[in-house]
């Protein structure tokens, strides 16, 4: 780990030699264990051969899509192959011009026609028919999302490994590919400030943005939007750099001021074209936060490391993302019950393959678009060798931060680093980035006690930490053979920030389970209950939420005393404040919306006051 600052306690090389190996081998051990492999990275694309039959053919329809302003359409691909065999996979490509005689090529053993991208999705030819080996005809039904391109559909021989392009069908194309899709909400960076970020196909040479919004019924206003796009030597590695490349299309960011507390506001995305014409979105809605402090019902999810996954049963043989859709559908039947989302790293697992951005951005619309949906970094946006990353890893796909930072907004000072603080009526959260350094001393451990003493626990009670990795407690089974039930250096500069502030909870994921600890400070439980805590914030409760959707972890065959529930399964926690003394802590499976661990918190502000160990303000009896 070149880059990594010294460690506490000394500065060795042999210190730093065996912090940077074990970093990364835990690293690698945990994606190894939980990650599971993305599906488009088994595709051997590079080792693509010609290989045209003329008896083959790929015919997809229909030709037009999205003629009533759908976003989203089924689409049918009839193909027939005169030598079927088990191995025969379709694939989606967008744009649809994948094999261009002028494509330089990305690996010197690649074959001409040079493959300039691997596809967006695949299925294997007989998914729908057991009779293809026998026949060599067959359909199959792909979902497309509109991404700002045409699509072609090649029917491959050889399966992933060794690839051969038998036959190409004809292009299909959304009606607008250009239009103003997938808006995501973002608190600003004050508590009357709402961000709206989409993504469109319209640079502002061909038209400006804007979102036109309003108090619902009232007079609509409008609101001008800043652009972002980036290219491809943007990528710090493959396969973001090379085949996973796709144009990211430009990103719009608009930002709605002097919003009233607690109203409900209409909004749509517009652009207008250099001819004074219009194009719109549909309509969407949201209400706006809370005034920081007021007592009212406050409702925040939290879960981490969710992925993505297709509803047409494309890329998911390997079970990638088992419980993506699961988590995502709760959530969209919950809504009118959730006023905040935190999706506290690993996003999408794209890893460098940007066309699942896109894909990303689609399923989560019906959350995003109608509450804030508050990221974090995680290693699979963020590690790439070479580029500052804590971790010497490529976890992001060459992707280094640079989708995260770009599709989703967050009100950190340097958007690049990923820390952030944001208020929502009685809570304070204090978003980390494990990605860079939090160690004492660092930029990261500064910021992160600024957010910590800067809250006024009398009008906002509840504080919460949340970071990807897991800088707390977790009793997966690899941090147990290391012996310490945590990120290697994860709590050693922390936990005394966590016990002076009295953080109430701090939430990881990393880690894909479910798990949550009693009251703890130092390996110690400092309160015995389980399921209602009252009086003095005598601890900090560590909860992984892990569980959001990708494939799961083990837990160590041990469970330690300060582990109070475990589940290996996929979910998320919800958290109601009901006003400024009383929350409820709920966690729920994703199979189910039910839930399956809870327990409550009953307090009054001069229990945040108290004295406690390691947490006492100095007294004097002077008079």
């Amino acid at each position: 780990m070149a880059n990594s600052p010294p460690l506490l306690g000394g500065s060795s090389l042999l210190s730093l030699s065996l912090a940077a190996v074990l970093l990364a081998v835990l690293g690698f051990r945990i994606a190894s264990a939980a990650g599971g492999e993305q599906p488009l990275s088994k595709i051997a694309i590079h080792d693509a051969v010609f290989a045209l039959h003329e008896n083959a053919s790929v015919r997809a329809h229909p030709l037009v899509l999205g003629l009533e302003g759908e976003d989203t359409e089924w689409v049918v691909v009839d193909f027939e192959s005169p030598a079927p065999a088990e191995d025969d996979w379709v694939a989606v490509f967008s744009p649809a011009n994948f094999n261009s005689s002028t494509c330089p090529p990305i690996d010197p053993r690649q074959h001409a026609p040079f493959i300039c991208s691997a596809p967006i999705k695949y299925k294997f030819a007989n998914e729908s028919s057991s009779d293809y080996t026998k026949t060599g005809n067959a359909s199959l039904e792909f979902q497309l999302i509109n991404q700002r391109a045409d699509f072609s559909f090649a029917l491959f021989s050889g399966g992933l490994s060794n690839p051969k392009l038998v036959a190409v069908s004809n292009i299909i194309n959304f009606a607008n590919p250009k239009a103003p899709l997938y808006p995501r909400l973002s608190q600003g960076k004050s508590w009357d400030e709402m961000t709206v970020t989409w993504t469109s196909g319209y640079n502002i040479d061909e038209a400006t943005p804007f979102v036109e919004w309003g108090v619902k019924g009232e007079t609509q206003t409008r609101s001008p939007a800043g652009t972002l796009t980036f290219q491809q030597n943007s990528m710090c590695g493959p396969p973001a750099r090379t085949v996973g490349w796709r144009d990211p299309g430009f990103i719009h960011t608009s930002f709605l001021k002097d919003l009233w507390p607690n109203a409900e506001y209409t909004y749509r995305l517009g652009h207008r074209l250099a001819n004074n014409s219009y194009v719109w979105s549909k309509a969407y809605s949201f209400k706006s936060s809370p005034y920081p402090g007021e007592d009212s019902l406050q409702r925040v999810v939290i879960f981490g490391d969710m992925g993505k996954a297709e509803r047409d049963g494309s890329n998911e043989y390997n079970n990638y993302q088992p419980g993506s859709l699961n988590t995502t559908d709760q959530l969209i039947k919950d809504l009118d019950n959730i006023d905040i989302v935190f999706h506290i790293g690993d996003i999408t697992y794209a890893n460098g393959y940007i066309s699942q951005w896109d894909q990303f951005t689609s399923m989560i619309e019906p959350i995003a678009s109608t509450v804030p949906y508050m990221i974090a970094s995680g290693n699979h946006e963020r590690d790439a060798p070479g580029t500052g990353s804590f971790y010497d890893t490529n976890d992001s796909g060459g992707e280094c931060g640079v989708l995260a930072e770009t599709m989703f907004y967050v009100p950190a000072e340097n958007r690049a680093k990923f820390w952030y603080s944001t208020d929502y009526g009685m809570f304070r959260f204090c978003i980390a980035n494990s990605e860079h350094d939090w160690r004492e001393g660092s930029e990261q451990y500064k910021f992160i006690e600024n957010c910590f003493a800067t809250v006024d626990r009398q009008k906002q009670p509840w504080l919460i930490f949340a970071v990807h990795r897991v800088l707390g407690y977790s009793s997966l089974d690899y941090y147990g053979l290391m012996g310490s039930f945590e990120e290697p250096m994860g709590r050693d500069s922390l936990q005394k920030l966590w016990q002076k502030y009295k953080v109430d909870m701090a939430f990881y994921g990393h880690v894909h389970n479910y798990e949550r600890t009693c009251p703890i400070y130092q390996n110690q439980c400092v309160n015995l209950e389980r399921s209602h805590y009252s009086g003095t914030v005598n601890g900090t409760i560590h909860v992984v939420v892990g569980g959001g959707g990708s494939q799961l972890s083990y837990f160590s065959d041990l469970q330690p005393i300060w582990s109070l529930y475990r589940d290996f399964d996929f979910g998320f926690v919800k958290l109601t404040a009901f006003n400024h003394s009383s929350l409820l802590f709920e966690y729920k499976k994703s199979r189910d919306g039910k839930v399956y661990d809870s327990f409550t918190i009953s307090r009054e502000y001069r229990d945040v006051l108290a004295c406690v160990h390691d947490g006492c303000e100095p007294t004097t009896l002077a008079s």
